[in-house]
């Protein structure tokens, strides 16, 4: 059996979510929210799909991740457990992205009213301003750490504004690595903040401040973490091979493979990387990621990425890429310091804006290009 798959424009929040209580309780068609309707969109899905989540990814072509009713709202009832209860929501992220989808689907869940921020530019001014018209008991919304650093940035030069933001109950960070510097920062300014690690494959988060929840389930296989429990995908729209790739049955469960590296310790959830993150240089491995949570840590260069690029003697080398000045030779000796001769970026690209996904996420396929139109 199949279902109409309806587009909804993302700008529209209540919109989408409507169309989202319709579709869960399998009355309307499935949905999907898109600005303009994608060219080689399918008019029709299996019954069993609720919602269609495209993805660009960081690294790889666009994905369309099919999700369930049961898969939105294990997730929902999980997130509801590890915050203490359900509550109200406010919306600041957008629609079209898995966190945005979480919070009006934990709204529906919860039967409470969402306040939503207009789509567009994150204002702090505004966002404060929505969190003083939320009258529940328990308060949570959820941001990328760009909406938090700026909330923060604002806080520092207006202290009214941080009282509204001290309201939550929770603030769920995800979407990317969070700096130890911002999080220590928002303790220390005394907001309520939890890291989730998660993707539109898992329903968003379901590890919250590296603890599974609900009866989300972790392991490591073979150096990559590996996620199973209720709120796992369908898979991919149209795409068996990919599918077929990413989620695999195991002794009657199921799972889906991250792509990240990690440990699992005590029951500890901890993410290291990328599988995709790692290059051969000079017949040595490298980690983009370990390159770039250390040059992050040095002075000026909190938002610096590091991609690879091609060598004609090393095969493949770091370069990083930040809005930052940074002295080339103090950041090679501080990364061989730590990580080996062979982990030395081999150049640092200043550029006036890091080009970035819709998740926030650093897009680097594109600064890839542009590393490679810089011949370093």
């Amino acid at each position: 059996m199949t279902r109409q798959l309806r587009v909804v424009d993302p700008g529209d929040p209540a919109a989408v979510m409507s169309a989202l209580a319709r579709a869960i309780t399998a009355d309307g068609p499935a949905v999907i929210a898109a600005a303009s309707p994608p060219l080689d969109l399918p008019a029709h899905v299996e019954q069993r799909v609720a919602l269609v989540v495209e993805t660009s990814g960081s690294t790889g072509k666009p994905k369309r991740v099919a999700l369930s009713a049961g898969a939105l709202l294990a997730s929902a009832a999980a997130s509801d457990s590890a915050l203490g209860g359900p509550g109200q929501w406010l919306l600041a992220l957008p629609t079209h992205y898995i966190a945005g989808i979480n919070v009006l689907v934990r709204s529906l869940a919860a039967q409470t009213e969402p306040v939503m921020l207009a789509p567009g530019h994150f204002e702090p001014s505004e966002f404060a301003a929505a969190a003083l018209r939320m009258d529940a008991a328990l308060r949570f919304t959820a941001l990328v750490p760009a909406q938090l650093a700026s909330l923060i940035d604002a806080a520092d030069h207006d202290l009214d504004l941080l009282e509204p933001v001290r309201r939550f109950d929770r603030i769920l960070l995800g979407g990317q690595a969070a700096s130890s510097d911002l999080l220590a920062k928002a303790v220390e300014l005394g907001l309520n903040v939890t890291t989730t690690y998660g993707s539109s494959e898992t329903s968003g988060g379901c590890v919250y401040d590296g603890v599974p929840i609900g009866t989300t389930r972790a392991r490591l296989v073979d150096g990559q973490l590996e996620l199973g429990g209720p709120t796992l995908a369908e898979g991919y729209l149209d795409d068996p091979e990919r599918t077929a790739a990413t989620f695999h049955d195991e002794d009657g469960a199921r799972w889906y493979r991250t792509g990240d590296t990690g440990s699992v310790e005590d029951g500890i959830v901890t993410v290291t990387g990328r599988l995709d993150g790692l290059i051969i240089s000079g017949g040595i491995k490298v980690s983009l990621d370990e390159v770039e949570r250390l040059v992050r840590t040095l002075p000026g260069l909190a938002d610096a990425v590091a991609v690879r690029a091609r060598s004609e003697r090393w095969g493949e080398v770091p370069v990083i890429v930040t809005t930052g000045e940074a002295d080339l030779a103090a950041v090679r000796a501080s990364v061989s310091a730590a990580l080996g001769r062979a982990a030395a970026p081999a150049a640092v690209l200043t550029v006036d804006e890091l080009p970035t996904l819709a998740s926030g996420k650093p897009d680097r396929l594109t600064l890839a290009k542009l590393v490679q139109q810089n011949d370093h």
